[in-house]
C-alpha cells in the first residue's frame, strides 16, 4: 500500500507542473511606432544680385587700350575706380554700356572717337611763352595739364618748340582714337535713399599726364575744342 500511495503522490504533483509548462507566455509588448519625420523645409531663395542702375555706387576694374591693342591705362592691382552711375563721372557712351551689369560680370566696350574724346581739331592749338612752362616740359610730345577759361583742367601736349614760344596742342591726347575698355564689375551699392548719392572723386579713365602743371595758357585766335 505504501508504494501505491507514493505513485499517486508523484502523479498528483506532476499534473500541475505539466499544465504550468503548457500555459502560453504573455505576448511581448508591441514596439512603439516610429516617429513620423517632419517634411524638410526648402532653404530661403537667395536675394537677387544688385544690377547697375541710375544712382548705383559702382566699383570697377578696367583696362584701356586703343583699337590696335596698345595699352593706354589700367587699374589692375590698384584700388578700383569708384563712380556713381548717372553722375556723368564717366563718358556717357561708356556709362550706358554698363547698365544692368552685376558684380563679377565682365564686358568689353568699344567707343568710336565721336563717342569718346572726339575727332582731332587741327585748329585747337595755342602758343605760350617758354618761361611759363617747366624746363623739363620743353620737349615735343610732353603732356601737361592746362586750365581752361572756366577753371577746368585738361591734358594738353607740346606740339612745337620755337625760339621764344611753345605751340601747345589743345586736343585731348586720345582725340581721334577708338578706345577699347575691358571692364569688370567688382561691387555695387544700391542708390541712396532720401537724397542724391554722394559724389566721389573718381573720374573717367584717362592717360596719366606729366606731373608738372602749367599756368593757364593764354589762348590766341584759336580756341580749345570742347
Amino acid at each position: 500500500m505504501v508504494r501505491v500511495l507514493a505513485v499517486l503522490v508523484v502523479l498528483t504533483l506532476s499534473v500541475p507542473m505539466t499544465a504550468a509548462a503548457q500555459t502560453p507566455s504573455a505576448p511581448p509588448p508591441a514596439a512603439p511606432a516610429p516617429a513620423q519625420a517632419l517634411p524638410a523645409q526648402a532653404p530661403p531663395a537667395p536675394a537677387a544680385a544688385l544690377a547697375i542702375e541710375n544712382g548705383s555706387m559702382v566699383q570697377l576694374e578696367y583696362t584701356l587700350s586703343d583699337d590696335a591693342g596698345k595699352l593706354i591705362d589700367s587699374n589692375k592691382g590698384q584700388p578700383p575706380l569708384t563712380y556713381t552711375q548717372g553722375d556723368r563721372q564717366l563718358m556717357a557712351a561708356l556709362e550706358s554700356q554698363l547698365v544692368g551689369l552685376r558684380a563679377g560680370q565682365e564686358k568689353k566696350v568699344v567707343l568710336k572717337p565721336d563717342e569718346a574724346f572726339g575727332p582731332i581739331d587741327p585748329a585747337a592749338q595755342t602758343e605760350v611763352p617758354k618761361e611759363v612752362l617747366p624746363p623739363e616740359s620743353l620737349v615735343v610730345g610732353a603732356q601737361l595739364m592746362a586750365r581752361t577759361a572756366t577753371g577746368e583742367e585738361r591734358p594738353v601736349m607740346v606740339k612745337e618748340i620755337k625760339d621764344k614760344t611753345v605751340v601747345v596742342d589743345l586736343n585731348h591726347p586720345l582725340a581721334g582714337k577708338t578706345l577699347v575698355f575691358e571692364i569688370k564689375v567688382l561691387g555695387i551699392e544700391p542708390p541712396s535713399k532720401g537724397g542724391d548719392p554722394k559724389a566721389t572723386e573718381s573720374k573717367a579713365p584717362e592717360p596719366k599726364a606729366a606731373e608738372p602743371k602749367t599756368p593757364e595758357p593764354k589762348p590766341g585766335d584759336s580756341k580749345p575744342s570742347n
